[in-house]
């Protein structure tokens, strides 16, 4: 309708989805742009899991003694490409103070905060999507291998606990009756029951964007090169060579939108933490919900085409090429994991994932324009976080008092 508020949406993931479709529902005609198809980006190589039992953030007590073996140890879980190091050394510096116990504990219960209104937002998006099929409420084991590694991670999931994160611990039988194919290896596991995954990350924003089209709303291509402000905020867009006028916009952009936000006068601390997945593509073995190997760093999820594996984070531009090396490693340990996991058919992939020092997004007003907001920055949480930051972004841009506590989100807060 010409009378309806219109607002443009940059970033068609999981996140920016999202955000359109909860505008949608307060009356805004939006326009959802992207450089790709919707969910093509690092949502499409997304473990599957909407991950309500990670509030734990990346930066952890005693991080500061690990930081050396990001560089120097090629099996760390955290790997820092050689040429990217002097770069990203300002954000470890962030990431270390970070890891002082108050920063976590108030970083743990803001993401809590969010994990806690996931369900909610979510899944009522689903459900007008019609893509209940997309979802597997079977539950997530945390594994174990080593007494030592289940004595190092006492306070991870003593702060679980502590944000409300319920769980029961196995012993390694009681975790192969879960899940039988799992290793012998494994000596004890926390299982979360009540955990949601999807069997396909990309066919699931798919489905959320075809609710927005058939709602009305226009899906456009194009690669963002700048913004047109004046003092009255921002007014159009530069799309590759063509300029398009806007009246609001949303920039939910993922690890591109540290460019954006600079280009709008905000600076964030944003780093592209680069995942790799291997998908084991028609095997055999059977998966009765999630698994994430402490030991090994991975995540190993059933999918609707097979079991994907997926772990080790890695600090690089976000387009420079992937390391063979990485994508290997995450296939030998999830074959040790899965002892039945063949190699025959597996494909691999690798995306940039957007992440902030303090593991937390940045979901806020721009600083700088009262007709723009930002909504990026989810780490590993875009899929699980993508329908409670849509749905506080609408609140936002309708001047509603947010269903949550915005204020560690803030852009500014760097």
């Amino acid at each position: 309708m010409a009378d309806q508020p219109a607002i443009t949406v940059i970033g068609a993931g999981m996140v920016g989805t999202c955000c359109a479709l909860y505008l949608q529902n307060e009356g805004f005609a939006v326009t959802l742009l992207d450089r790709g198809g919707p969910g093509e980006g690092a949502s499409s190589g997304n473990l599957g899991g909407f991950g309500v039992a990670s509030c734990p953030p990346a930066a952890m007590p005693g991080v500061l003694r690990k930081v050396p073996g990001m560089l120097l140890d090629q099996d760390a879980p955290l790997r820092i490409r050689g040429g990217h190091a002097l770069r990203a050394l300002p954000w470890f510096l962030r990431f270390v103070m970070n890891a002082r116990r108050a920063r976590v504990e108030a970083n743990a219960a803001a993401r809590q905060s969010l994990l806690d209104r996931v369900h909610e937002a979510i899944d009522p998006l689903v459900a007008e999507a019609g893509a209940e099929h997309l979802m597997s409420r079977t539950g997530l084991m945390f594994t174990f291998e080593s007494e030592d590694t289940f004595r190092g991670a006492e306070y991870a999931f003593d702060l679980r606990r502590r944000n409300g994160v319920g769980m029961d611990l196995l012993d390694g039988n009681e975790a192969r009756q879960v899940q039988p194919a799992l290793s012998k290896n494994v000596v004890h596991a926390f299982r979360v029951a009540d955990f949601t995954h999807t069997f396909d990350p990309l066919r699931l924003v798919q489905a959320l964007a075809d609710l927005f089209r058939r709602r009305g709303g226009n899906i456009a291509r194009g690669a963002v090169r700048g913004f047109e402000t004046d003092s009255g905020g921002v007014r159009a867009i530069r799309v590759d060579d063509s300029r398009r006028a806007v009246e609001r916009v949303v920039v939910a952009a993922g690890v591109w939108s540290r460019e954006l936000a600079a280009m709008l006068g905000t600076r964030v601390p944003l780093e592209a933490e680069r995942g790799y997945h291997t998908m084991f593509n028609g095997t055999d073995v059977k998966m009765n919900g999630g698994i994430i190997s402490v030991d090994r760093h991975i995540a190993v999820t059933p999918m609707l085409d097979g079991i994907r594996a997926g772990g080790i984070a890695e600090f690089a531009p976000p387009d420079a090429p992937p390391d063979p090396a990485i994508a290997r490693r995450v296939r030998r340990h999830a074959q040790a994991l899965f002892p039945g996991l063949g190699s025959e058919g597996a494909t691999e992939w690798m995306g940039p994932r957007p992440s902030h020092p303090d593991s937390k997004p940045v979901i806020g007003r721009s600083p700088h324009h009262r007709n723009a907001w930002f909504a990026f920055g989810h780490d590993h949480l875009g899929l699980t976080m993508g329908g409670i930051t849509g749905r506080l972004v609408s609140e936002l841009v309708t001047g509603k008092t947010p269903s949550v506590d915005l204020a560690p989100f803030r852009p500014d807060r760097f």
